[in-house]
């Protein structure tokens, strides 16, 4: 974590507080964490208000003070804070790449510096067909959706790049050479969208998964696991605990979650991490679970599952998904692990691959049972119908051969087709 937000503030301005009183709420990438006084005091002054993003940690959100302190002095010492504090972008361009903001911070003291020269002779509009045109990302970004000809904007920006204000002024020519294209429609009115602000976790997400994506060199192994024992099991395990007081209710997923831990006891080159120059393999399966929530995916863990048994998983899991989606998962709770499970066989979905979770080097996207015909000699009519699951194992290569993801799902598919081997 290297930013953060505020939530929201639980204690105000000059009011006491005791230790242990949680006096704000914290926006991480990951969830909402509350943060607690280590001692007793008073909250003499507020920097960072509520609903603040983007803060760097180690900057100072506050000035608190003990009782009897003189509080007049609060006032200065947060603006001395504040002035203190490393500059941060302009709020309009958190939003943007990085890449597409330096341009715009350096072209600055340059737009400056010219003011009181004479603008160059050689113009933009002067471009000859097949030229190439220096522009920022969002400049062209803003170019494409306005339908503006690039190169008829002049760039007021070194060596002539065109800046994101050369086009947003742009007006156009009032003589425009013939066979031009036709004016692009006009943009769409404010009441027919929605512009919703990218949260720091779901910022932080397409940065994690375009860079697994990019960097690691993902393969896929998929295999179809016959399903029909599990449901049988399962429904005897229910029908058992549902006349036992706080009885669990056993998910598909939970034996999915023990048939992992039991595959990558007996693989455990799947139960791996690229960390520089070595690879960490691990003694123990603790689980990423994808959880999805309004504000994004995140993965909290289950610890050593093959020690656990399949209710425990289960009264596990639901209490971590609740947590989940509603922002209260600790630190602990979500960061580490050894390998992922992607479920979305409730959605009903018959097939997906899933991207790696960095630095482990699989995840395992695992779809919805579907009735499934298949040949059956001992069948009078010679097929029958049985509950067949796809799973698919994204592996990363620099870790995980080919035969090695084979393997795995082998004793992934042989533990599912036979679960009583979970008692064994």
């Amino acid at each position: 974590m290297t930013e953060g937000g505020i939530a929201a503030w639980k204690k105000k301005e000059g009011e006491s507080y005791a230790s242990g009183d949680v006096l704000l709420e914290i926006e991480t990438d990951k969830a909402t964490i509350d943060v607690e006084a280590q001692e007793d005091g008073i909250l003499a002054k507020i920097i960072a208000q509520d609903g603040a993003k983007g803060i760097p940690v180690g900057t100072a959100i506050a000035i608190t003070a003990e009782e009897g302190d003189d509080l007049s002095g609060a006032a200065e010492m947060a603006k001395k804070a504040t002035s203190e504090a490393p500059p941060k972008a302009d709020s309009s361009q958190s939003e943007k790449p990085k890449q597409s903001e330096e341009p715009t911070k350096e072209t600055k003291p340059k737009e400056s510096s010219t003011e009181s020269k004479p603008a160059p002779k050689e113009g933009k509009q002067d471009l000859k067909k097949g030229d190439r045109i220096f522009a920022t990302p969002v400049a062209k970004k803003i170019a494409l959706e306005r339908g503006i000809p690039l190169a008829q904007v002049k760039g007021t920006g070194p060596e002539g790049r065109i800046l994101r204000e050369d086009v947003e002024k742009w007006k156009g020519s009032s003589a425009a050479p013939a066979g031009a294209a036709a004016p692009a429609p006009a943009p769409a009115s404010a009441d027919q969208y929605t512009d919703i602000p990218v949260s720091s976790m779901r910022r932080v997400i397409g940065q994690r998964l375009t860079q697994s994506k990019q960097e690691l060199p993902h393969f896929y192994v998929t295999v179809d696991i016959d399903m029909t024992r599990v449901s049988k099991l399962r429904e005897v395990f229910n029908a058992s605990l549902a006349g036992k007081e706080g009885g669990v209710k056993i998910s598909v997923n939970d034996f999915v979650m023990k048939a992992t831990s039991l595959a990558l006891t007996e693989v455990p080159e799947a139960n791996s991490a690229l960390l520089g120059d070595v690879i960490r393999q691990y003694k123990k399966a603790d689980i990423s679970m994808a959880v999805a929530t309004p504000n994004g995916l995140i993965t909290p863990i289950i610890k050593d599952v093959g020690s656990k048994g399949l209710a425990t998983i289960a009264v596990e899991s639901k209490n971590l998904a609740k947590k989940a989606r509603d922002g209260k998962l600790a630190p602990h709770e979500y960061q580490g692990g050894t390998f992922t499970v992607s479920n979305m066989g409730m959605y009903g979905i018959s097939h997906f691959t899933a991207i790696i979770n960095t630095p482990q080097s699989c995840i395992l996207a695992v779809s919805s049972p579907v009735a499934t015909m298949v040949p059956d000699a001992s069948e009078e009519k010679g097929w029958t119908t049985k509950q067949i699951m796809k799973v698919t194992l994204s592996s990363d290569h620099r870790t995980v051969d080919g035969a090695v993801a084979a393997r795995w799902l082998q004793s992934f598919k042989g533990y599912l087709e036979n679960p009583l081997t979970f008692m064994l």
